[in-house]
């Protein structure tokens, strides 16, 4: 039998994903009700999505061969057709998980090319994607995985992205190609490696992330903590949310999309300097939970701590040192943490500074203290890469301080 060639024509191709996406939603939405019956308790929404997949594209031409012959290929960055399952909506620079056959990676959407119009195929504008619209996106993984075109390949070809909190899945999708520069850009190794800067600057590279919300008090912490450890002749650096947005992130507004990619830009920026043997510290709001996470993943699993200054809202708005959440209150500041936008608290940092008994010099303390007992901050100067009994693990993770700030928070909205 002679075998047919897979479509490449582009509004063919966008017919086939609107009509196979759209039977993905509708059973996954039977999936997950508990009246349809449709679907057993036990059965995997990956099971779903391959049955119907299979069942779905090209039905007319059911008897002919999907290329399933042809080798695959390896790549890190796509270009696919997803529906969106989630009621929360697809944020183009959030980290998920992957799932393709059985490979699990790290992935996110890296642009959203267009919105397809359900009844006109019309390719539409957006910057972000709601359940069960479907839409063709650029995505990237963390590591190179093996792939075919879904036309030639729809085990190989279809995948689903799952929530890395809840472990839920959001999305479907197809892969149509892999993406110019997944085959043309390389990691380039250098002889100074990391542990080579950190051992030169006498210190254990690490990223302290302060989060909590506006007039919390971060930066002012972050301030008093870059000073003493100056003093301790210690290397640092302060990424904090106002000047960064004064630069890298000046194109970036405050809807949650753009804070987003505000967070993973910074991260990724506090991931060099991580690299660099400094003691890096990052004052942002960093409201949602995936994007923190994210930013812990990014460096090695002793590097990251996590430092939530737990200052009440009433607090934070009694201090208003700009005028942030008055302007917020008046409705002239659209999208403000805390108020008409949400802020996820942190689940199990490792230290939580409560800002309403001590000094801001005090909560520094605690960091530093923490560090020491990290084994990050050796009182011989010396960095403490070779010591591997050292409880690099601490657990519990977190650990609650009480300190006052009175009215010198900054008020830092722009994160």
């Amino acid at each position: 039998m002679n075998k047919l060639s897979p479509p490449t024509d582009a509004r063919l191709l966008d017919a086939q994903a609107m009509q196979t996406l759209k039977e993905v939603a509708t059973e996954f939405a039977a999936f997950n009700s508990a009246a349809s019956g449709k679907a057993g308790p036990n059965r995997d929404p990956a099971s779903i999505f391959t049955s119907v997949v299979a069942d779905a594209v090209d039905r007319p031409q059911a008897e002919v061969a999907t290329h399933g012959d042809k080798p695959q290929q390896g790549a890190d960055a796509f270009a696919a057709h997803i529906v969106w399952l989630s009621q929360a909506a697809l944020l183009p620079g959030r980290s998920y998980l992957l799932k393709a056959g059985g490979q699990t990676v790290g992935a996110m959407v890296t642009e959203l090319k267009y919105r397809l119009d359900a009844g006109t195929l019309e390719h539409l504008a957006a910057k972000e994607l709601h359940r069960n619209e479907v839409a063709f996106i650029n995505l990237a993984t963390a590591d190179p995985i093996a792939f075919a075109p879904y036309e030639e390949n729809r085990v190989a070809g279809g995948f689903i992205l799952i929530d890395r909190h809840s472990n839920a899945t959001v999305a479907a999708g197809m892969i149509r190609f892999a993406l110019r520069r997944a085959a043309n850009t390389y990691f380039q190794s250098f002889e100074v490696t990391k542990t080579a800067r950190a051992r030169l600057n006498g210190q254990k590279p690490v990223l302290l992330w302060f989060t909590g919300l506006s007039g919390a008090g971060k930066s002012t912490i972050a301030n008093s903590l870059e000073q003493k450890l100056h003093g301790l002749g210690r290397r640092t650096f302060v990424l904090d949310g106002d000047n960064v947005r004064h630069g890298l992130n000046r194109d970036l507004g405050f809807t949650e999309a753009d804070r987003v990619e505000n967070i993973r830009r910074v991260a990724e920026v506090a991931k060099l300097f991580v690299e660099a043997g400094l003691i890096t510290i990052v004052s942002f709001i960093s409201p949602f939970r995936a994007e923190r996470e994210m930013a812990r993943e990014l460096v090695g699993p002793d590097e990251f701590i996590e430092i939530f200054v737990d200052t009440p809202l009433e607090i934070c708005e009694q201090r208003d040192p700009k005028g942030l959440y008055k302007k917020a209150r008046r409705g002239e500041l659209r999208n403000f943490t805390g108020l008409d936008s949400p802020y996820e608290r942190p689940e199990r940092p490792e230290l939580i500074l409560d800002s309403s008994n001590e000094r801001a010099e005090d909560l520094a303390d605690h960091v530093i203290a923490l560090l020491r007992q990290r084994g990050m901050l050796r009182s011989d100067g010396s960095a403490g890469l070779a010591d591997s009994h050292l409880p690099f693990d601490y657990r519990p993770r977190h650990r609650r301080c009480r300190a006052q700030l009175g009215q010198s928070g900054h008020g830092d909205e722009s994160q």
